[in-house]
């Protein structure tokens, strides 16, 4: 964690301000996941029209190796023009899924959008296309081109609670979770299938008893869950006997995990 992250981290929604603050992924790492599973942003440029306005538009984008954003957009479009006067702009990006939307991950991307340099076009086309395949029907019209954004700083937001600035450095070195893609399927078969798994775990590992329990987020080192308590709602962080790097490796983690809890005395 970075001197910028270290300095702002706030704990998860709940958690007893007593215990202790368990390894999970950098802020720079949850950017870099959340911004490789979004597709829809919205871009915020500045306003020709009304200056120093902000103006937002619903964003398609991809990103490079490095995170940035890649967009393909019409010489036409406001923001297009709003960019061709002012390249400075802000893209916010969320985290999709039910639930209370303030309690979900979110960032902000604050940096120049500028053409894609000419030797750089055809991998910006490919990773584009690569997203939005319906989108090679208009992809060589002659008003548009893809453009760039060049991230200058970050601000995260984890949930309530949970937020901080992260350098363009950071962000860029930082690698995405290896559970990105398999998370949803991870929290959506927890919840509905092993609740009393949970809740026993919530006990052995942090001391909390609950009558209900709810993964909310689970990443490589291990996971989050929201719990029903005679003291109210409460968070805790779990995490996992080793480092997982797969859907199958999560799972034998937490059978062993379960089956243990089992075996301690009540």
């Amino acid at each position: 964690m970075s001197k910028a992250e270290s300095a702002v981290t706030r704990r998860h929604a709940y958690t007893d301000p007593g215990a202790p603050q368990l390894p999970e992924p950098t802020y720079a790492e949850r950017v870099r996941t959340l911004t490789s599973l979004g597709i829809l942003a919205t871009l915020s440029t500045i306003s020709r029209k009304q200056p120093g306005y902000p103006f937002g538009s619903l964003m398609p984008y991809a990103v490079d190796e490095r995170g940035r954003p890649i967009f393909l957009i019409s010489n036409m479009a406001m923001h297009t023009q709003n960019l061709q006067a002012d390249p400075r702009a802000s893209l916010f990006v969320g985290q999709a899924g039910d639930g209370d939307p303030l309690g979900t991950a979110r960032a902000t991307l604050v940096g120049d959008v500028l053409p894609v340099p000419e030797e750089e076009k055809a991998e910006a086309r490919e990773r584009y296309l690569s997203r939005y395949e319906n989108s090679r029907s208009w992809v060589d019209f002659k008003d548009f081109a893809f453009y760039r954004m060049d991230p200058l700083d970050i601000y995260y937001v984890g949930g309530f609670g949970v937020m901080g600035w992260v350098t363009a450095d950071d962000y860029r070195t930082a690698k995405v979770d290896p559970l990105a893609e398999t998370a949803p399927g991870i929290l959506s078969h927890m919840n509905e299938d092993h609740v009393p798994a949970m809740i026993l775990l919530a006990r052995v590992h942090s001391n909390l008893e609950s009558s209900e329990a709810a993964m909310t987020a689970v990443d490589r080192l291990g996971f989050h869950l929201r719990l029903k308590t005679a003291e109210g709602m409460k968070g805790t962080r779990i995490n996992f006997l080793r480092e997982v790097q797969s859907a199958d490796e999560t799972r034998k983690v937490l059978v062993e995990m379960v089956r243990a809890a089992e075996s301690k005395p009540s």
